[in-house]
């Protein structure tokens, strides 16, 4: 799809109000809800675990924020493309037992480490060319995998709230029948107005404050970069930056992907003294964007990436304010509406991942796996999918043969 490719150029600036809709606008916000309704609440639990004060607490949510919506703009308007960028979720998860066994300093020192590695992965090439070899059925696979647990939390959350789910599903289809592009931003209208009449907005915790940037002078640890900077960046490229490429490649987007992981190890390079753990390529909310309900044609979906940029400038703003403001949502809402919107991804992923009769068990085993869960040495299942999938694909195809017989060739 290289008409969805295109370089960044002044006059392509100018396409943007004629290029502009409301669905892409809704569904921006959309995916910014769900990184905050969900993954930032694992930075207050990393926080809580390390007593962090609220000060630094809210620099640190100001400066993923700030990281995230600057390059997902960025690249979005360079490449006109849904480029969504986002703070590490397993980054996250792994400080919330990792922090507080470093003084904040030391992780800080960790935390640029991290980008470094990252930064110099993107520069050199390397991540494009390991990715070259990893076949796009095994890619879609292991995109469908992490994308099936939010469909069925759709339908879990009927069970659960189905005077809210309910509504929320008959009003998508209907929509999908005769208004598709809108059958997103319907059903979110649906759910706003159920969770409203059902008394579910929780608005008593709801708290208005600015943020203060922190900077925090980083110290180098050895054992912080062995024990943090180095689980930090795996975690990051394997289970964020892989599945977010994976995610383009789903839906036609041949984004290189070098100049993507270079800007978002330098956005996390520049803000880790503010906070920021890693700044990376997102995947969920990512396939959000990139599928047909932001805008049926596909060289005018970065709008959407462009409107997720700046509703995270906006929240960045007002700090821990903005997890009170999404608290205040019930979680099936989110649930729902986080579902619906990636229920054409998941398809698409299903139905790409199976076209290829030669690697359709090799992308069986990167969906299961992937399904699965596994987390091993504190790196997630997305990236254990990817190197099962890549493993079956090379015993299947021969192609384990072929590379010991190119070893064997070159050796003489």
């Amino acid at each position: 799809m290289s008409s969805t490719n295109q370089r960044w150029s002044v006059s392509s600036l100018k396409n943007i109000p004629a290029d502009f809709s409301v669905s892409a606008l809704i569904v921006g916000l959309i995916a910014t809800m769900v990184s905050y309704a969900g993954p930032l609440l694992i930075v207050f639990q990393a926080a809580k675990a390390a007593n962090l004060s609220e000060a630094l607490l809210s620099s640190w949510i100001w400066a993923i924020s700030i990281g995230s919506g600057l390059t997902a703009i960025v690249l979005s308007i360079r490449f006109r493309t849904p480029i969504i960028t986002a703070w590490s979720t397993p980054g996250a998860v792994l400080l919330v037992t990792s922090l507080s066994v470093y003084p904040f300093g030391d992780a800080i020192g960790a935390y640029l480490f991290s980008a470094v590695v990252i930064t110099l992965l993107g520069v050199s090439g390397l991540f494009s060319t390991i990715m070259r070899y990893v076949p796009p059925s095994i890619t879609t696979a292991m995109l469908a995998g992490i994308l099936l647990s939010f469909g069925v939390q759709v339908f879990v959350s009927m069970q659960q709230l189905p005077a809210l789910a309910l509504p929320m599903i008959i009003c998508y289809l209907l929509a999908k029948r005769w208004s598709p592009r809108y059958a997103v931003v319907f059903s979110l209208l649906v759910g706003l107005l159920a969770a409203f009449f059902l008394n579910r907005f929780d608005l008593g915790g709801i708290q208005v404050a600015l943020v203060g940037p922190i900077f925090t002078m980083p110290t180098v640890s050895l054992d912080a970069i062995i024990g943090l900077g180095i689980p930090l960046c795996i975690v990051t490229m394997a289970s964020q930056n892989a599945p977010g490429i994976g995610v383009l490649q789903a839906d036609g987007y041949d984004t290189p992907a070098s100049p993507l992981i270079t800007t978002t190890g330098v956005a996390s390079l520049l803000l880790a003294p503010f906070g920021a753990h890693g700044i990376n390529l997102a995947a969920i909310t990512a396939a959000i964007c990139t599928g047909k309900e932001a805008h049926p044609d596909p060289s005018k979906r970065y709008i959407a990436g462009i409107a997720c940029g700046a509703f995270y400038l906006v929240f960045s703003m007002f700090g821990a304010t903005i997890v009170s403001v999404f608290s205040a949502f019930p979680k099936e809402l989110i649930a729902v509406i986080a579902g619906l919107a990636l229920f054409a991804s998941l398809s698409s992923s299903l139905a790409s991942a199976m076209s290829d009769a030669a690697k359709r068990e090799s992308a069986l085993i990167t969906f299961l796996v992937t399904i699965s869960g596994i987390s091993i040495g504190g790196v997630g299942a997305a990236f254990w999918g990817l190197v099962a999938g890549v493993i079956t694909n090379a015993i299947l195809t021969g192609d384990v043969r072929r590379w010991v017989a190119g070893k064997r060739k070159q050796a003489s």
